[in-house]
């Protein structure tokens, strides 16, 4: 683990997946639109903060959900 700080941007990714839903359109243009990086940096990024100790911290439903999702994406392509 890495002693990085989560930064503002950390942060409000965070809050982004806790209530992406809410925005029109497709995911991933409220990423570009909201972030300004690509929706591959974005999840490269969020992999690393749902990493991070302080994520949980900050927000335990959202990262233990992420967590679980990608431990199931991750399974289900090392079944195939």
């Amino acid at each position: 683990m890495t002693t990085e700080q989560l930064t503002n941007q950390d942060h409000a990714i965070l809050t982004f997946e806790r209530q992406w839903w809410k925005f029109a359109g497709a995911k991933e243009t409220a990423v570009l639109d909201r972030f300004g990086v690509t929706s591959t940096r974005y999840y490269q990024r969020l992999n690393w903060i749902i990493d991070h100790p302080d994520a949980l911290a900050t927000e335990p439903l959202v990262v233990r959900r992420l967590l679980r999702l990608r431990d199931a994406r991750t399974s289900a392509r090392t079944r195939r």
